[in-house]
Formats: structure tokens, C-alpha cells, sequence
């Protein structure tokens, strides 16, 4: 009998589960086994698993994370987890593995192909939406959701009190949350990690509303937006992939906002928030599509590959391709936002 594993790895992602799933109801048309490796590089570095059928996979579709586990394990970070790899892969009798990550995880799954010839099929997975070769992740929709509907509620409250909001939004190199939250919550103001931060333009701004009437403010910052060409972080030590944890520029905004305009100025960090809760529809029908065409990559032996959405179309691209660099906001799509939020 075929076998396929499969592991979630980085960060935990609404539309995990959905993949899954789908994973395991494409191979069972097959008649093939799927196995799950346990929180991402590290279970496979370990040997943990877990089996998957469509009894225990049937009813996750609706459930946010991942009933795998995840974590940032970079095994090219780690002596001899390579080599653990492979040995796991030979040990379960692989026939392949799919591999659900970001950047990160898709990256080690790029070299284990090149480096080790092993075989592994890509799945997109970014709250960010900043992979390359693909137009959408799952995950993004979801999030961009949550966050809109935050800054939503933020609007009513900091209109009773006349304040200024800063709302830090998810975004580290990437600022595809932050721009189409804010653009559909109506934010005032739009900060992202392509575009350095003006602070004298954005007191402008906020003071030409107040001057016209508008004695309240939302400005929607990605956590990656950058203060005099730096970023802000919470801690200087890196993790396995080499990222700092960044966070704080929302606190910074606000008080430097504050001191300039005169306006009372609060913030708020949605954090993790906009990773939990129940997937959207457009992030469920994505996951369980993207799963779909994993296992046909891999019946088809298109290793190497990353299941992709282009257009309407589900296709197969190179991992490499879509981990050489990373997508971000484009300058025209920057300037459409600028003007629906300063009008």
C-alpha cells in the first residue's frame, strides 16, 4: 500500500485542518494510508505520528489551528535532524510527503528535494499572503476578517471618546493584512513594512479630519512597518528561521501621535487573535482544494512542486519558485489604498 505523511509547520493557520482532510479523502479514493507527523519538522525529526482516516478527519473542517501541532523547527538548524529525517521517511515506508507550511517550512522542504531527493509536494500556508507564485493562501482571508471586524469595533468606541486608535496588525515583511483590513475597515491611516513610515504625514492626515469634523481616528500599522528604516521588536534573539519577534510599534505610534497632535491616543496589538477561530468559507473550500491537488501531485510523482491558486485555477508551480522571494504590496496597489483612506 502507498503512504503519504503529511506535517503543519510555522505558524498556526485557520484552513489547516481543512487540508488535511482533504488529504486524507483524496488518498483514501486511492486506497493509499496518510500518516501525520506531530508539530511540523520536529515530528518528523522525532518519528511522532499520528494515523489519519476519514473517521477521525471528517468533522475538522470547521476547527481553526491544526490537529497536528506545529512548530518553528528548522532542521538545518539542528545536527543530524536532516539525517533523522530521512531515516523517518524510509522507516514509514513513504511514498511521499506533503509538506503545509509558510516561507520557512516550504524552504526546508525545498532542500530536502534538491539536497536529499526526497519526495515532497508543497501546500501554501500564510496568514501573511506574502508566498510567492500563488495568489492566496488560506489563512489570510480569515484573518483579514478578524481584523477588519476588530478595527470595526474599534471605530465605536474611539468615536465616543474622541481618540485616536492605533491598531498593530500582523504583518512582518508583508503589509496584505494591514492593507486590505484597513481599506475595508475604513481606516484613516494605512502603515505597511514596504512603505517607511512618514509620522509628520500621518499627524497631517489625522489632523485634516480632525479640522474637517472628524474628531476620531483609526490608524491600521503592520507589525513589520518600519520607524527610521528599523524595525521594533519585543526581544533582539532569533529564532530557528532567523526572525526577531517584532511587536511595539503600536505603542511607539501612539505615543508619538499623541505628543505631536494633541489628541488622546490609545493602542491595541490584535496579536494572535487573528490567527485562531473558525476558517472562513473562502479559507475552508481553499484548504480542502490545495489538499486535493497535494495528493494528485503526488500520484502524478510531480515532486517538488506547490500547489498553487492562480486565477480560478488550482496548478502546480516549483517549490523553489515560490520560496526565492517573498510577495509584497505592490506600489500601485499601496496608492489605491492611500486614496480610499484619505478621502
Amino acid at each position: 500500500m502507498q503512504k503519504i505523511g503529511i506535517l503543519t509547520g510555522g505558524g498556526d493557520c485557520p484552513g489547516l485542518n481543512p487540508v488535511i482532510r482533504a488529504v486524507v479523502a483524496r488518498a483514501a479514493k486511492e486506497g493509499w494510508e496518510v500518516i501525520g507527523f506531530k508539530d511540523g519538522w520536529k515530528g518528523i525529526i522525532e518519528n511522532k505520528t499520528m494515523p489519519l482516516d476519514r473517521k477521525s478527519t471528517r468533522e475538522i473542517i470547521d476547527k481553526g489551528g491544526t490537529i497536528l501541532g506545529t512548530s518553528r523547527t528548522n532542521p538545518y538548524k539542528k545536527e543530524g535532524a536532516v539525517k533523522k529525517i530521512v531515516e523517518t521517511f524510509k522507516a514509514n515506508n513513504l511514498t511521499a510527503l506533503i509538506a503545509v507550511g509558510g516561507e520557512d517550512t516550504l524552504g526546508v522542504a525545498n532542500k530536502l528535494v534538491k539536497e536529499e531527493k526526497l519526495n515532497v509536494v508543497g501546500v501554501p500556508k500564510t496568514i501573511d499572503n506574502d508566498l510567492n507564485s500563488t495568489d492566496y493562501t488560506f489563512g489570510f482571508d480569515t484573518a483579514v476578517n478578524v481584523a477588519m471586524e476588530c478595527i470595526d469595533r474599534l471605530k465605536t468606541t474611539s468615536e465616543s471618546h474622541h481618540r485616536v486608535m492605533v491598531v498593530e496588525i500582523m504583518g512582518r515583511h508583508a503589509g496584505w493584512i494591514t492593507l486590505t483590513a484597513g481599506v475595508a475597515g475604513g481606516a484613516d491611516v494605512i502603515l505597511i513594512p514596504e512603505v517607511p513610515i512618514n509620522i509628520d504625514e500621518v499627524c497631517a492626515i489625522l489632523k485634516k479630519r480632525h479640522e474637517e469634523g472628524k474628531l476620531f481616528g483609526i490608524v491600521a500599522v503592520a507589525e513589520g512597518a518600519k520607524v527610521s528604516g528599523k524595525d521594533v521588536t519585543q526581544e533582539v534573539e532569533l529564532d530557528q528561521f532567523g526572525h526577531v519577534r517584532l511587536g511595539g510599534i503600536g505603542e511607539r505610534l501612539a505615543k508619538v501621535i499623541e505628543e505631536k497632535t494633541g489628541y488622546e491616543t490609545r493602542y491595541v496589538v490584535l496579536g494572535h487573535i487573528q490567527r485562531g477561530g473558525h476558517p472562513t468559507a473562502f479559507d475552508r473550500m481553499l484548504g480542502s482544494r490545495f489538499g486535493v491537488k497535494a495528493v494528485e501531485l503526488v500520484i502524478k510523482k510531480e515532486f517538488g512542486k506547490m500547489v498553487s491558486l492562480q486565477g480560478a485555477e488550482i496548478v502546480a508551480v516549483s517549490l523553489e519558485a515560490a520560496v526565492k522571494e517573498l510577495k509584497t504590496v505592490p506600489p500601485a496597489l499601496f496608492e489605491v489604498a492611500k486614496i480610499v483612506s484619505e478621502s
